[in-house]
């Protein structure tokens, strides 16, 4: 970043400290990885210049003829991926694209049916005090306290008795795979709508790692980043007769000049993702969050379901005398990023839950595998048994630093 040395070395700093900090330190958030040079450099493109109110074709403003042409590759290449009807490249991030499908479907106090967020929701289904819960009338559904999977009974009771206008299924924090047939079925018994929030999984979907709702769901909605590897952003996806509805409700009903740098970005990673090694990918992201979560219960975790079919872990430390949010400080001492997180019926508060979140998709796409899986397994459980100690978890993260170095982060040098 010469020129940013230059011209703003308070900046720069902060960015060669993050860079490094990426470069040393094991990600472990499940929804965050590293975009390829190709897509970082599309993030930063001359596309930053340009203002593109509109759609490919029918724009507000002249000179688009490569904005045209990018979007559009955007566009053809995620509907490939994903072989979908129509797709809508331009929102901004996740929440705006769940707001635009509510924006677009539903008029203002409609029933919505989510996962409640401390079961493994998003903030956009549902919670009251988000733009979901204060504008539509929302009811959730929850994991069985059992077996910490959806009760599809149970939801199918709920939705009888609510009779909401649309069901979401898709999660931020549910480690299993999700039957879309049955909830198409529920759906179609009430009347629903279906829209998937797949903004966790959409990789493993596109890498055939896991099976698509595209075959029984009305409208699908993502982020591009996490498991897809491309840029901060999102995008719709919906059947033919819905996308005039959704495009309405992106431009003009809630955004204005799409981000054409981030649009080119999608598109880089669309193709990347096209390409037989994402598939590789995929599949090695779930074998290693298998990997990792055999080797956690092999030290006494209890991990809600009791284990992972996807790319993310939910560990309960109650059995291990440490609240979430100590043991994500703790690990943060020790080289290794992930977050707290409330688990299914926590008695305590979600600023200081009683669980921890972890995933494998940043550390895969590092070129790990399953026998870092359990090195990464054994520096949690060393760190969390001497979480008070600051020296020990200055040499465990000395142990992470030497194994990183051996898995470079694509487009940065360790």
């Amino acid at each position: 970043m010469p020129s940013l040395h230059t011209s703003d070395k308070q900046v720069a700093d902060i960015l060669d400290h993050e860079r490094k900090r990426q470069a040393h330190g094991m990600e472990l958030i499940p929804s965050e990885n590293y975009a390829s040079q190709a897509v970082m450099e599309a993030t930063g493109s001359i596309f930053t210049n340009k203002y593109s109110e509109g759609y490919p074709g029918k724009r507000y403003y002249g000179g688009q003829e490569y904005v045209d042409q990018v979007e559009q590759l955007a566009i053809d290449r995620a509907k490939k991926l994903f072989n979908v009807d129509h797709v809508n490249v331009q929102p901004y991030s996740g929440s705006p694209a769940n707001t635009a499908v509510y924006f677009g479907l539903l008029e203002y106090g409609d029933t919505i049916m989510g996962l409640k967020l401390d079961h493994g929701g998003h903030i956009t289904h549902g919670l009251p005090i988000s733009f979901s819960g204060k504008s539509f009338e929302c009811t959730g559904y929850e994991v069985d306290k059992e077996t910490g999977m959806l009760n599809m009974d149970a939801i199918r009771e709920l939705a009888l008795k609510t009779k909401p206008k649309l069901i979401i299924a898709g999660y931020t924090a549910y480690p299993r795979k999700i039957d879309w047939k049955a909830f198409k079925e529920i759906a179609d018994e009430v009347g629903a709508i279906t829209m998937a929030d797949i903004a966790h999984i959409a990789g493993l979907i596109a890498g055939e790692a896991h099976k698509s709702p595209v075959p029984y769901f009305d409208v699908i909605t993502t982020t591009t980043h996490k498991t897809l590897r491309g840029p901060r952003g999102a995008m719709i996806m919906c059947k033919k007769k819905f996308a005039k509805s959704i495009d309405r409700a992106v431009f003009p009903g809630l955004q204005g000049g799409p981000h054409d740098n981030t649009t080119a970005a999608k598109a880089v990673a669309f193709g990347e993702a096209l390409q037989p090694s994402f598939k590789e990918y995929a599949h090695q992201v779930v074998k290693n969050a298998h990997t990792l979560a055999e080797r956690l219960l092999e030290h006494g975790f209890n991990l809600v379901s009791g284990g992972t079919d996807n790319h993310l872990i939910l560990a309960d430390l109650t059995n291990k005398d440490i609240p979430g949010k100590v043991a994500q400080e703790a690990l943060d001492k020790a080289g290794i990023t992930l977050n707290k997180n409330t688990v299914p019926f926590d008695p305590r508060s979600p600023f200081d839950p009683s669980g921890i979140r972890m995933g494998t998709p940043a550390i895969t796409t590092r070129g790990m595998k399953e026998p870092e899986m359990k090195q990464v397994a054994d520096f949690i459980n060393d760190a969390l048994n001497n979480h008070t100690d600051d020296d020990y978890l200055a040499n465990i993260k000395n142990k992470v630093k030497d194994l990183c170095s051996n898995f470079p982060v694509p487009g940065i040098d360790n």
